[in-house]
């Protein structure tokens, strides 16, 4: 059997089998498997077995879900088309102009990715709500108000203002990519201004700004939390997560909810990768020499920096309304709370440790596994010759399409019927939530560790096996230790973004016992009593995050550094 299974896999060693197998078998038993019960469930009647069409048909005539399927796609769009309206400004006048502390703005500007999107909903409505900051102020001295977080407006606002980073990251690399010489000849014909930017730098940049505007529908049309948080339930999430939980796990439309998410975030990748089919984005010089940088005028040096704190004022107001919340005693009908006290931090800590307890095993638990199957996949592929390796890249990889709330679904459709002794079903215990952890994150440290391998010189392994060391031994002495600071990376950004997921655990956690520190901070931000406490919570949350991506952040410079060192 073993000579036959080799044949089939080229020139594979017997451990390289196993290990290839014993990957696939993980995927297919934690992401496949989950995702196909969603799907078969899907097409099945009430009650179960055949094959019937009646729940999508029931889907489509049913005005409250397609109420929600419009609404998905409308904040969706609108979140793409806000986030873009934030970020444009930034990415260009960073990289157009001389602009002193660039390098800040950049960085200040990802800030909002390490804040748990719902957390910011809270702190969003203090500050832009019916009775927000913003409004009495405008009450007062103008007698008007303004909707900024009424109904679907508020998700859309709290959703562009968290995730148009990826559209920022995105952007800024392709203007410092773009080939200046093409905007030198466009200015040698006449063009310039905003014609120029029109006809030449944006449609340049247009693979950056198509990839972060994607990442940004995706992330909105799945997302689970925010919407819950601003009673805002008639989107598509929502509606999957309040089937399940409220008539549940044999009702059949939670899964056709699910299945129409799957189908759309894939959709939207394809259309994404479409949209830049049949056009030619190459420079002719290499590294694209970037836009050339210009020097602004005092009139539009004030204008520039207007902008800029303008924006960054209100991409941070929600960390610095959080802040606030979480020192203040009463914060309600004024524009500022009305005293400050560290009870809350007190009752964090004296009420919440299980939480952070629980997140720290969990988020340690998912990138522990995450790094293994990383560098076992990321070898596989790049360094040996077995037929059908490109597979368990896709499989893996193949978890960013899939939305934590129908994992979670998927979870519990799966593994709920299956009984420990004792009667205790398996979906509910806490170690499920760490495998829903680790198949969502574990695209992230593929990543890294396959781009740390791509640095590891073939002819270093050669050696060691010239030396009489067998693969698992070169493995172990030789690829692993070079790889270091790319696994540290991906540990750390797995770690990092596992900690605060909440989609997924949301479906899963079934006692406080178990929580991790997201499903508490969503308690505690459900009652106007518990946002004090949970803003505390929610700061050590930003604060774990941020310490953690520093670290990733470190740990890749360091890795380049040596990298650079020894070539």
């Amino acid at each position: 059997m073993l000579p036959r299974l080799r044949r089939a896999a080229g020139s594979a060693t017997a451990g390289q089998i196993v290990a290839a197998l014993a990957i696939a078998a993980f995927l297919l038993l934690f992401l496949v498997l989950p995702v196909a019960q969603v799907m078969i469930a899907a097409f099945q009647p009430r009650g179960g077995g055949g094959f019937t069409l009646v729940n999508f048909v029931d889907f489509f005539n049913t005005d409250l879900f397609m109420r929600s399927f419009w609404n998905s796609l409308y904040v969706s769009g609108m979140a793409v088309l806000v986030a873009s309206v934030i970020s444009l400004p930034l990415a260009y006048i960073t990289a157009r102009f001389e602009f002193r502390g660039a390098l800040l703005i950049q960085t200040l500007g990802v800030i909002p990715l390490i804040m748990p999107p719902f957390v910011g909903a809270v702190s969003m409505q203090l500050l832009f709500g019916r009775n927000g900051t913003i409004n009495l102020l405008l009450q007062d001295y103008f007698d008007i108000t303004i909707p900024f977080m009424e109904g679907l407006n508020g998700v859309v606002l709290v959703q562009a203002i968290h995730y148009f980073p990826f559209i920022l990251i995105n952007l800024s690399t392709a203007l410092a990519n773009i080939d200046r010489s093409m905007e030198e000849a466009a200015q040698s014909l006449g063009s310039s201004g905003l014609r120029l930017f029109r006809r030449i730098v944006f449609p340049l940049a247009m693979p950056g700004y198509i990839a972060g505007a994607a990442l940004v529908f995706i992330k909105v049309f799945d997302d689970l939390a925010t919407p819950l948080l601003l009673n805002v339930k008639d989107m598509l999430a929502p509606q999957a997560y309040l089937r399940v939980t409220s008539i549940g796990i044999a009702d059949p439309m939670g899964y056709v909810i699910s299945v129409v998410l799957i189908v759309f975030s894939l959709l939207s990748m394809s259309v994404s990768s479409l949209a830049l089919r049949g056009r030619d984005y190459a420079t002719t010089q290499r590294g694209g020499g970037g836009l050339d940088r210009r020097r602004l005028s005092p009139v539009q040096a004030v204008l520039a920096y207007g902008i800029v704190v303008f924006i960054l004022l209100l991409v941070l107001s929600p960390h610095i309304a959080l802040t606030l919340l979480s020192f203040a005693t009463v914060w309600s009908f004024s524009p500022l709370p009305d005293s400050f006290t560290l009870a809350h931090y007190g009752r964090v800590f004296a009420e919440s440790a299980g939480y952070m307890k629980n997140t720290v095993l969990y988020a340690g638990l998912a990138a522990g596994i995450d790094i293994v199957l990383g560098i076992a996949i990321a070898y596989l592929v790049l360094r040996t010759k077995m037929i059908g390796r490109q597979w368990l890249d896709y499989g893996a990889m193949a978890a960013l399409a899939v939305p934590g709330v129908v994992l979670g679904i998927g979870y519990l459709r799966s593994f709920y019927d299956i009984t420990l002794p004792g009667g205790v079903p398996l979906a509910t215990l806490w170690i499920v939530i760490v495998l829903a952890l680790a198949v969502r994150r574990l695209p992230y440290a593929l990543r890294a560790c396959t781009a740390a391998l791509q640095q590891v010189s073939v002819a270093l392994e050669e050696a060691g096996e010239n030396l009489g060391a067998t693969k698992l031994r070169v493995i172990r002495r030789i690829v692993v230790p070079l790889m270091t600071g790319g696994i540290l990376a991906g540990f750390v950004t797995s770690f990092a973004t596992a900690a605060v997921e909440l989609s997924a655990t949301l479906m899963l956690v079934q006692s406080n016992a178990d929580a991790p520190l997201t499903y508490g901070l969503y308690v505690f931000m459900q009652s106007p009593a518990g946002r004090g406490p949970g803003a505390a919570l929610g700061i050590i949350a930003v604060i774990l995050v941020a310490g953690c991506t520093l670290v990733s952040h470190l740990l890749i410079e360091r890795h380049r550094r040596r990298s650079g060192a020894t070539r």
